[in-house]
């Protein structure tokens, strides 16, 4: 028979019928009951076995994860937790699972053991959900911008230019690392190279983002980005994937209500069409954190905080107020933040959080940061005092994690961004074609970047940024 997802089973629940499933074994009690999933739903389904019928050899190869054909009825279930199971007439083993040889085991294991074992891990009920999830925020996004009248634009993966300013990117080269050619007076010759120039895997595509935007009007990208950075934290990746929209003739105010209004669309997906992945990591965060210390566990449950972000209006600040809420509260003057609060100094985690959990209790839009800390390409605000220059940048704050989306009015004048670019020490000739975007038919415009996997990693409440895609990037880390 044509084999029928466990989904559609579900979904329609029609006892008499005689169905075919396939898919992965969960569990297999007292020789009876087998917990089935095939991965196209949270859930299992029940396959009940008469094991009289059916070898007692073979029976003893239904183990863990074992992959099996299961042809049989489907009738009214008579237990507790599902509506309808298979009364199995015929089982076909379709992968053997030899318990004693496989990674994994049917109990709780770490997730840094899990991501050593990269190629099983999806199969655990904790990384099916995350993935599921994953796709589904991807196919979100896509609807969004999709729906709104955006225009979907690939931008280059390997790159001359260098968005962020920040010079940790990976080098792309076909030369002999061991012996390059030489110019005249020692250096590396990149005309020789494959491109004719030095190139690298780029950390946004935002900058030829632009070029599009200003030719069809509303723009996003959606790409794999790469940051050549040594760190460590939970929050980090080498590879990752990055959402940014870019449209012409928005200003820094267009630009929040497009991210709040995107990222409460991307929630609310998840939140109606996958509501059993959500509960079961839900439960799992809330099982974790049983034995914390109350000021370690999460200000709320998943579920409730997702609620909280897309029920609740953003609070919207700038940089100088963010600064003045800070100084003037209690962990402030107790002395208990870690990092420095002063004016000219970026926010932290724990200061966008204090913003986001304790004082507004909501989500926070800080705007107007100090034109020192950021980028070359973001506006200049008119009328500020030297010295206390901003720019029309702007962070979307979230609780628990902090920062989510990083955006800016672009520097449209033509003056304006030749300064900027002096300023940081970046040659002209590097952003010829940047430049010229403002010389010929400039307008005011407006983008933001929102990291994907940050994103997933806070829809579905993993700790570890690793844990949200399927084969993590950092330093010291390629396998797979």
């Amino acid at each position: 028979m044509r084999r029928t997802e466990i989904a559609a089973i579900l979904k329609e629940s029609r006892p008499g019928t005689e169905v075919t499933v396939m898919g992965w074994v969960r569990a297999f009690r007292s020789n009876r009951f087998i917990a089935l999933n095939d991965g196209s739903c949270f859930d299992t389904i029940q396959v009940v076995v008469d094991f009289e019928r059916f070898d007692e050899e073979f029976l003893k190869k239904i183990n863990f994860h074992a992959c099996i054909s299961a042809t049989g009825k489907l009738v009214e279930s008579q237990g507790a937790g599902q509506s309808v199971e298979i009364v199995a007439d015929k089982i076909e083993l379709l992968g053997e699972c030899n318990p004693e040889e496989y990674a994994l085991q049917p109990k709780r294991m770490t997730m840094e053991y899990l991501r050593e074992k990269a190629h099983f891990r999806i199969r655990t009920n904790t990384f099916s959900s995350v993935f599921r999830i994953r796709h589904a925020v991807a196919f979100a996004v896509h609807k969004y911008f999709n729906d709104n009248g955006y225009y979907y634009i690939h931008t280059p993966i390997v790159t001359g230019s260098d968005a962020e300013g920040a010079g940790e990117m990976f080098r792309v080269t076909t030369l002999d690392v061991g012996n390059p050619p030489r110019t005249e007076n020692g250096a590396i010759n990149w005309k020789e190279d494959f491109f004719g120039k030095s190139t690298n895997l780029t950390v946004s595509g935002q900058l030829q983002g632009e070029i599009a935007a200003l030719a069809l009007g509303k723009i996003y990208t959606f790409g794999p980005t790469f940051r050549a950075e040594k760190s460590f934290t939970p929050r980090h990746l080498a590879e990752f994937w990055m959402i940014e929209p870019e449209v012409a003739f928005f200003d820094i105010h267009d630009n929040m209500d497009l991210a709040g209004d995107f990222v409460k669309f991307l929630i609310n997906h998840i939140l109606d069409n996958y509501l059993p992945d959500l509960e079961f990591l839900d439960d799992r965060i809330k099982q974790a954190e049983k034995n914390m210390k109350q000021e370690e566990r999460r200000p709320m449950g998943l579920i409730d905080m997702l609620r909280f972000v897309v029920e609740n209006d953003f609070e919207r600040i700038t940089y100088t107020e963010a600064i003045r809420i800070l100084q003037n509260s209690k962990p402030y003057k107790k002395g208990n933040f870690q990092f420095p609060v002063e004016w000219g100094k970026d926010l932290q985690s724990e200061h966008e959080r204090y913003l986001v959990e304790k004082h507004f209790q909501k989500p926070v839009i800080v705007r107007d940061y100090p034109k020192a800390i950021k980028a070359f390409y973001m506006r200049e605000n008119d009328g500020t005092e030297p010295g206390k220059e901003t720019v029309a940048a702007m962070d979307v704050l979230f609780p628990y994690i902090g920062e989510v989306i990083g955006g800016s009015q672009r520097e449209e004048r033509h003056s304006k961004l030749i300064e900027r670019i002096h300023e940081q020490g970046i040659p002209e000739e590097d952003l010829w074609w940047y430049i010229e975007l403002r010389k010929f038919g400039g307008c005011p415009h407006s983008g933001f970047g929102l990291g994907f996997e940050r994103m997933v990693q806070f829809i579905t409440g993993m700790g570890n940024i690793r844990d949200v895609i399927p084969f993590p990037r950092a330093a010291g880390s390629a396998e797979f």
